[in-house]
């Protein structure tokens, strides 16, 4: 008994003493070499706490809640004559795991990620987001009016000056005489692409990167979110498709496509493998309703199938069949516009309702913020020893699909030459039925990533807190024992609430492998096989 109560006593005493740390004035000394940086605040939060910034953080105005004990940070660093970024850190007080891992964004817009780095802090990470040098909402470009400093800021340059900084702190901070034993990073989306940009541009600053559906091609995604919206505009033309009909057209693309993987659950697991038959939607008289009219078949054909220009080259892949295109096709997206009026032409009255091809080929030679991911050779972060675990919804109606396929086949044309193996630090799994990063009516999809929680879960999946199920562990044990994952299992909550159980669970195969249905119980995971397609 006295023996644990010295146990109980050391611990409480190293509770006190890290939260003691917790000051302005410890960072300031621990900053103390670098002149462009300076420090906002740092907060102790007990256990069970919250933090975060409230409404003046647009992106991220609410807090990140049921916190480890840990000192909340926030640093603001000088880019630039006139501009600068901020970032913040959670660093936990007795429970810190000797690993770092920074997290990003969403869209075009700024603000430090608390909610993230709150779930990751669980795990027992000190963790890191910035602002990108601006606050805005993730649909809001205005900010980068006549603004190139902050553009680069938000392109590559806030997150790694974050991330090396960030080290430097957490190193001092903790005092370990090791320092951090390995770097991570995990987000979706813009955050996909940050990950991705980081190490093309300095493959030193993690062991190991999760990313999910990412922006990589930021003029190309930018050019085609504004022409997949003018396809449908305007709202008076014939070839116009009202929103009442894209529940027929995605219910359509279920029937033809979903009995490919051996089993009718309304998730389509192959749609890059479905012959669809697009004049099934036709008209069978003048009068009827709830199918297309000849001219608005065009217009969803095009907008389910590549991009292509007056030469029939390549532009940018098309949205995957079954895909509702209600986000795109209801209206014009200012992730498309608003890049074009004031990243691309410093234009507040740019029409873009006259955009074409041309002005994605102006954007591609600016390339805005240098934040294009497109250098596919990832042998520097390969000879490391970095992992690459990705993931990319078959029903992402915000970034297609296929950008990512077509993202890791081209990094598979630059490697292979060069005796490289994929497999052997880069796995791609796609996840039937899923949106954008999170999410699905149907299907499982949950793996514990960035930017997708389920509620009455602080992290991992409840229940199944292993590297089979989610990808954060599966990655640290890839890097840290060697063990790549050759499946995930992705979970369906009922009504994607950890406290009412698990409804549903289905293997995600390492691409192009995919997950056919055998025998039995379809909603577990043994029911079902990773078969390649050759």
């Amino acid at each position: 008994m006295a023996r644990s109560w010295v146990v109980i006593l050391r611990l409480f005493a190293s509770i006190a003493l890290v939260n003691t740390q917790c000051t302005p004035e410890t960072f300031a000394t621990i900053l103390a070499n670098n002149a462009e940086a300076t420090v906002n605040f740092a907060q102790a939060v007990p256990r069970n706490g919250s933090f975060g910034q409230g409404s003046a953080n647009i992106p991220f105005p609410f807090n990140a809640t049921r916190l480890p004990a840990l000192c909340a940070v926030g640093i603001n660093v000088k880019s630039s004559e006139n501009s600068s970024y901020n970032f913040g850190l959670f660093l936990p007080d007795s429970t810190w795991n000797e690993r770092f891992l920074a997290t990003g964004n969403g869209g075009l817009g700024g603000g430090i990620n608390w909610p993230d780095m709150g779930t990751f802090s669980h795990y027992g990470f000190a963790t890191m987001s910035t602002d990108t040098g601006h606050i805005s909402a993730v649909f809001d470009g205005s900010w980068a009016l006549n603004a190139p400093e902050t553009v680069i800021d938000w392109g590559y340059r806030a997150m790694h000056g974050s991330v090396v900084l960030s080290k430097h702190i957490i190193t001092n901070y903790y005092a370990k005489a090791n320092g951090i034993k390995y770097s991570y990073y995990a987000s979706c989306s813009t955050g996909g692409r940050q990950g991705l940009r980081e190490i093309q541009l300095h493959p030193e600053s993690f062991d190991g990167i999760s990313i999910g559906a990412p922006a990589w091609w930021t003029p190309r995604l930018a050019g085609s979110t504004l022409w997949q919206g003018l396809y449908n505009y305007p709202v008076s033309d014939s070839k116009h498709i009202d929103n009442s009909l894209f529940p027929v057209i995605v219910a359509e693309m279920k029937r033809q496509c979903d009995p490919q993987d051996g089993l009718v659950d309304g998730i389509i697991s192959d749609p890059y493998g479905c012959n669809f038959d697009f004049e099934a939607l036709l008209c069978k008289s003048t009068n009827a309703t709830k199918c297309l009219k000849p001219a608005q078949l065009t217009t969803l054909y095009k907008f389910y199938n590549d991009w292509v220009d007056e030469k029939q080259e390549f532009v940018f892949p098309g949205v995957s069949l079954g895909t509702n295109p209600a986000f795109l096709m209801s209206s014009i997206s200012p992730l498309g516009s608003d890049f074009s009026r004031y990243f691309v032409y410093n234009d507040t009255n740019y029409d873009y309702t006259k955009f074409t091809y041309k002005d994605v080929q102006f954007a591609d030679t600016i390339n805005p913020g240098n934040a294009t991911a497109s250098d596919f050779d990832l042998s520097p972060f390969m000879k490391r020893g970095g992992k690459i675990l990705k993931y990319h919804g078959t029903a992402d109606a915000l970034i297609p699909t296929g950008s990512s396929i077509y993202f890791y086949k081209k990094v598979l044309q630059t490697l292979r030459s060069k005796g490289v193996n994929l497999d052997d630090f880069y796995r791609f799994f796609l996840v039937p039925d899923m949106g954008h990063c999170s999410g699905s009516e149907t299907g499982p999809f949950y793996i514990a990533a960035g930017s997708s929680s389920i509620a009455g879960a602080t992290h991992s999946v409840p229940g199944h807190e292993d590297a089979e199920h989610d990808i954060i562990l599966a990655m640290m044990k890839w890097v840290e024992v060697g063990e790549a994952p050759d499946q995930l299992i992705a979970t369906k909550f009922v009504n994607d609430s950890a406290t009412l159980g698990v409804q549903s669970q289905r293997p995600l195969c390492v691409y192009p492998k995919q997950a056919k249905y055998i025998s039995g119980d379809p909603n577990l995971p043994e029911n079902w096989e990773c078969k390649s397609l050759y």
